[in-house]
């Protein structure tokens, strides 16, 4: 709306990683360049710490891209990841026949295609978003990964990003073998003020404005002081102020229009409380707003095609019994929302989980907090448009204390008919990175207090 105003190219402050407008200040550059340093030396793992909205985005995707054709990436983007699935969405990643497959026989499958890619120079690189919210079990099979060698060389090398309470985590006792396997920390700090307009500037100047800077210095210092440095809130704000600038028919951005983009906006400080539920508004908010409007970088690399069919509940195809996964009945509640009249409401809940198999397989397509009904409800009405309204689910699960509400569709005998479903979902509905999962593992996931 505003770019002809400003003599702009490109919005300049999307909230969606592209590598043009990666801010190398404020130690951003040298921290990619350490980290691309930890991540080809293949010694162990790596951690990468920041708060919500401090670019931890943006460094994996400048990391991957400076990787470049040198490795092979394997990207881990839902934290909700059962132990015993880890090692299936790896080997999954990696393009393996594990159809049918124990974990044992995928892990030693797993283990030959990495000493043969080493022997072919080749390094796989697994990327884990959202650290912070794996449970305990899972960062344990991350540690029991890193044992994968060949002769002194590591075949698999780790990369953990995620928010502060990935630290509060590691410091418990019972994850000291994990967190002796860190070789290299970093930290991604908040813009300081000074830094906060020549990021302001650099953004502009890569989106192709060529006047004088138009943030006033007033300006600056309300954005810096509003936002605290966390560089999603800075784009944020920055677009609305020249929004509101545009409005006003300026082309110099003063702090009353910084002032009515923070008016506009709902930004609390940051404390404990807010960071607990914080991954939970990215994976739900932020795939929203990311996803529906313009999709993640991370879009499925497959083409859209026919999905197949779920197993119905009348006629459900017998799974091979190499691949069924023990698991206990439970007798489940179903999810309280907040919400009684929207989308999600109608949905089959636990008590439809508790019925099915728990060796079959279905699609989670969205991790969303309980307390934001409204952004559960406009994701279903978005998905019921593309897939049956009937093959869509919710269940709920609590972790750390904080509930959220998963929803997943379908229900598929195999491990082969779930990934071919997935490869065929609707554009729309891929660019989320769904992954499958097995209601064993959902039901484990429940469970957990």
């Amino acid at each position: 709306m505003y770019l002809t105003h400003f003599g702009l190219q490109e919005p300049p402050f999307r909230i969606t990683p592209h590598p043009a407008f990666f801010y190398a200040g404020a130690n951003r550059g040298a921290t990619l360049d350490a980290l691309l340093y930890a991540v080809t030396s293949g010694e162990g793992i790596v951690k990468v710490v920041g708060e919500v909205g401090s670019g931890k985005t943006m460094l994996c995707r400048m990391l991957i891209d400076r990787l470049g054709g040198r490795v092979d990436i394997v990207y881990l983007a839902n934290p909700s990841y059962a132990r015993d699935e880890i090692l299936f969405a790896i080997a999954d990643e990696l393009q393996l026949d594990i159809a049918g497959l124990r974990q044992g026989a995928v892990m030693r499958l797993l283990q030959d295609n990495l000493i043969e890619r080493y022997a072919n120079n080749r390094q796989v690189v697994v990327l884990i978003d959202e650290a912070h919210a794996m449970p305990p079990e899972s960062l344990e099979e991350i540690r029991l990964l890193s044992n994968l060698e060949s002769g002194h060389h590591k075949l698999l090398q780790l990369v953990l990003f995620g928010q502060p309470e990935l630290d509060a985590t590691l410091a418990q006792n019972s994850m000291r073998q994990l967190r002796e396997r860190i070789v290299h920390a970093f930290e991604l700090e908040p813009l300081r003020r000074a830094d906060v307009g020549q990021y302001l500037q650099f953004r502009l100047r890569a989106a192709g404005y060529k006047g004088p800077e138009n943030f006033a210095p007033a300006a600056v210092r309300l954005l810096a002081d509003a936002s605290e440095g966390l560089t999603r809130r800075i784009n944020i704000l920055a677009d609305k102020a020249l929004l509101a600038a545009f409005a006003d028919n300026t082309y110099q951005i003063e702090a009353r229009h910084v002032q009515r983009a923070i008016d506009d906006s709902q930004f609390g400080s940051r404390h404990p409380v807010w960071r607990k539920a914080a991954w939970l508004l990215a994976s739900a908010l932020g795939c929203l707003a990311l996803g529906w409007l313009g999709g993640m970088w991370m879009a499925s690399r497959h083409p859209a095609a026919p999905v197949p069919a779920p197993v119905s509940s009348a006629s459900k195809a017998v799974p091979d019994s190499r691949y069924v996964v023990q698991a206990p009945a439970a007798k489940l509640s179903p999810p309280v929302l907040e919400t009684k009249a929207g989308a999600a409401s109608g949905l089959k809940d636990e008590q439809w989980l508790s019925q099915v198999d728990a060796a079959h397989f279905t699609i989670q397509l969205l991790l969303a907090p309980a307390s934001k009904p409204a952004a559960l409800d406009e994701f279903v009405e978005q998905a019921a448009r593309l897939v049956p309204r009937d093959q869509l689910h919710v269940y709920r699960a609590v972790r750390q204390g904080t509930g959220y509400v998963g929803v997943v569709y379908g229900e598929f005998a195999d491990r082969r008919a779930a990934s071919q479903a997935l490869a065929a979902l609707p554009a729309p509905l891929q660019v989320n990175r769904p992954i499958f999962r097995t209601f064993a593992g959902i039901r484990k996931e429940i469970q957990s207090p």
